[in-house]
């Protein structure tokens, strides 16, 4: 097991009331302990491919006060994002100014979004962007707050998105070199989705803000295309190889998975997914076999990508009647493991595997 795949089952466990305060007081070096194992850091949501897998090994797995704790940084909010490592530098996001667990409620004017640069050595703030909301912003976001992207981080820049107060790109100096907006509408649960990038695309599913993905130049924040239609969807959109060297966009919304062109934006195959309502925890996949759990009346199944159309019929591999609401799955040995607030962890195995000859 390495560090990344305890950090995950011990963050999917059910949290006790407490645990939002403690997000601002402390920014522990596991992530970015685990980033050493990683030739290209820890660049993204749920790592280099999305996966929530780190290939480094003999790593620490088991944290303590006293125990595998290189150093603590106060940090001046909450937040529910996940810390990105590039090089010597951590990056991270947090609110401040409204709606702060443990304070009196505020103004809502006053809310700010933090994007803060720490050295990785020793945990010293480096510099701290502020972002102030754009208004009228949602004025109760349930549980999680009002930082919940995972920044992404490449040679040249820092992208952190923000809601509808829009994408921003920022210099590795911390100076802002562009911003772009997505959409202005606001959700009681807020925004969840982090950015990833496709080449010279920097991408944001923005279903909260405009139920569209939104794929922008990583060099200027110009808007490159929109795909419409993407509703009730909270995940992170994952690239899957296919046949020929190319690459699907591949997202989960209201009752469907969707593979789209990433260098354009055009749908390429949906597929049925049998589940309810909304779509938090992200994909992940198998070579071109991607997994899907999600949904409040729950559910899994897995689905070949690289079709056209209705794929249901033809591409669709399995069905179950169980899945986890919010955490997103990762893949530790080719059966995905799921935590749910209800039943706690599960690897489901039989079904969950990869089919022989796929």
């Amino acid at each position: 097991m390495t560090l990344l795949d305890s950090a995950l089952m011990n963050a999917a466990r059910p949290k006790p009331r407490g645990w939002f305060k403690l997000a601002r007081a402390f920014l522990l070096i596991s992530l970015s302990a685990a980033a050493a194992g990683e030739d290209v850091g820890w660049p993204q949501f749920r790592g280099p491919r999305g996966q929530g897998v780190s290939a480094g090994t003999d790593l620490p797995v088991a944290w303590s006060p006293g125990q595998n704790v290189v150093w603590k940084t106060p940090l001046p909010g909450p937040g529910a994002s996940s810390p990105v490592v590039f090089g010597d530098r951590v990056f991270l996001t947090c609110y401040t100014g409204y709606a702060v667990p443990g304070e009196p409620a505020g103004d809502l004017s006053a809310l700010r979004r933090h994007l803060l640069c720490l050295n990785r050595a020793d945990g010293k703030l480096l510099w701290q962007q502020d972002v102030p909301a754009v208004q009228p912003e949602q004025v109760r976001v349930r549980e999680h707050g009002y930082a919940s992207s995972t920044p992404l981080v490449d040679a040249d820049q820092v992208y952190v998105f923000f809601g509808k107060s829009g994408v921003f790109a920022f210099g590795h100096d911390g100076r802002e070199r562009w911003r772009a907006d997505v959409g202005s509408q606001t959700h009681g649960w807020g925004s969840a989705a982090s950015p990833l990038a496709y080449r010279d695309l920097v991408i944001v599913n923005a279903a909260v803000e405009s139920e569209s993905l939104v794929a922008l130049n990583r060099a200027t924040g110009r808007e490159v295309w929109r795909a419409a239609g993407i509703k009730e969807s909270w995940n992170t959109p994952i690239l899957v190889p296919v046949a020929g060297g190319k690459a699907e966009l591949v997202v989960a919304i209201l009752g469907k998975i969707l593979g789209l062109d990433p260098e354009t934006g055009d749908r390429l195959w949906s597929c049925e997914t049998g589940i309810g309502w909304y779509m938090v925890p992200s994909l992940v996949n198998d070579g071109e076999v991607v997994f899907c759990i999600g949904g409040r009346t729950g559910g899994s199944l897995a689905v070949r990508a690289g079709g056209r159309g209705d794929v249901t019929l033809s591409h669709r591999l399995w069905t179950l009647p169980k899945g986890s609401n919010v955490s997103s799955p990762h893949l530790p040995c080719r059966a995905p493991l799921l935590a749910s607030r209800e039943s706690g962890h599960r690897v489901l195995r039989r079904g969950f595997d990869r089919p022989a000859g796929l």
